[in-house]
């Protein structure tokens, strides 16, 4: 063997980059690569939901001045706890607990690197033989990207487009059987835009109880919804069902990369604790990273001190985006919107391909579509949905307009003859 070495002991892990490929940054930067480097044209991100660079969404100064105090006093350049910093735990509980026919306390909460640890924490302490895990479709493909690494099955229900994407609760009952830990819910819903109304979340939650599985409430969009549907936060059926919350700053304070999230046990009766999944919480997190101790320690202000305004503020501008979003998409031909977005920042928009030409699938359309006009939307094969499209709207207004723009000349340039 080359230089006399014995065989080489190790090699790549496997399936790791199959399942790297198929999240929304692998879909990225396979578009972005796609992009015509000589074209002068402004690239406009409409398939990833980070606002932050933008204007019009830039967090509140409540904010960073919590986080320049935290750093500034010297006391937060420390190792953290494993289940984060008490004062923070604290602050989190008090503000989850509005509205709760219970209370969660400090010991309720645990802090991650954002609601991405949060994924990775649940699925990795429910993985075990001949277990499955219910995944909605459409929904975020980082699950199937840490279900796939961890060797939890995957069944897929449907979110129902001609319901306002309600969950499909017969397929679910369908779906689940002995072997099933959990259902996973995205509300708001990335990626449909939607919001589930209380009395849905509460037939969710009678389902998963009847089955005997908790529920994963991926909450990463909580509050943000400009709809006719109030936002309820599934952890209000914890004495219903147990449940286990995920929810960061990332976007209600529009700061993505500060990487701060929480993992919430909503679970009055203790079954949580006595089936050994709390056990299970801590000891992954005994072995994983933590936010940054500054961060945590950023939290009680950050609560405390960001005026109602500023919410309201984001709010309105997603609600304009939104429906600049949709009234533009409507006006498109091979385009069609089954439901107007009413919370987070996405929309499902399908794809229709029989108006089209030179256009094989939705991965062809997004790849055509950077290179000709450098818009970037996200394929709905990302979220596993075929031949329909993610778009984010999250964006400044003006650019928002450009882009959809170029997307409706795209259409346009491929369209069939009559």
């Amino acid at each position: 063997m080359e230089s006399g070495a014995k065989k080489w002991g190790f090699q790549r892990t496997q399936g790791l980059e199959a399942a790297s490929t198929t999240t929304v940054r692998g879909y990225l930067n396979l578009l972005m690569g796609n992009i015509n480097q000589d074209s002068c044209l402004t690239v406009v991100p409409l398939g990833h939901g980070d606002p932050s660079h933008f204007p019009s969404f830039r967090t509140t100064p409540a904010a960073e001045d919590a986080i320049v105090d935290a750093l500034r006093s010297a006391k937060h350049n420390c190792y953290a706890t494993t289940v984060g910093i008490l004062p923070a735990r604290r602050a989190l509980a008090d503000y989850l607990n509005r509205d709760l026919p219970y209370k969660l306390s400090p010991d309720d909460v645990y802090l991650t690197n954002g609601c991405t640890q949060g994924i990775e924490v649940v699925i990795s302490i429910l993985s075990r033989p001949g277990a499955n895990i219910l995944l909605p479709r459409p929904g975020f493909p980082l699950y199937e990207a840490w279900c796939a690494y961890n060797h939890l099955e995957m069944r897929h229900y449907d979110l129902l487009p001609e319901k306002g994407w309600e969950v499909d609760l017969d397929a679910v009952e369908t779906l689940a059987d002995e072997n099933t830990v959990a259902m996973v819910i995205i509300n708001p819903g990335n990626p449909c835009g939607n919001v589930f109304s209380y009395e849905h979340l509460n037939k969710i939650a009678e389902t998963a109880r009847k089955l005997g599985i908790l529920v994963i409430a991926d909450e990463a969009y909580d509050n943000l919804a400009f709809g006719s549907t109030p936002y309820v936060p599934m952890r209000v059926f914890g004495l219903t069902v147990p449940i286990l919350t995920m929810g960061s700053i990332s976007k209600r304070w529009v700061v993505p990369g500060w990487r701060l999230g929480w993992l919430v046990t909503s679970d009055p009766d203790g079954i949580l604790q006595k089936s050994g999944v709390i056990d299970s919480i801590t000891g992954f997190l005994n072995i994983s990273s933590d936010p940054a101790t500054f961060i945590q320690a950023a939290i009680p202000q950050i609560l405390e001190n960001t005026k109602e305004d500023f919410f309201s503020k984001i709010i309105s501008t997603l609600r304009e985006c939104a429906d600049i979003c949709y009234n533009r998409i409507e006006e498109i031909p091979s385009l069609t919107c089954p439901k107007k977005p009413e919370g987070s920042m996405f929309v499902m928009v399908k794809l229709n391909l029989s108006m089209l030409e030179d256009i094989n699938d939705d991965v062809d359309f997004c790849l055509k579509l950077a290179k000709e006009e450098s818009v970037i939307i996200l394929p709905g094969r990302a979220v596993e949905l075929k031949n329909w499209l993610r778009v984010t709207f999250a964006i400044e207004p003006s650019l928002l307009q450009e882009g959809l723009a170029r997307v409706e000349a795209f259409c346009q340039r491929h369209a069939k003859k009559q």
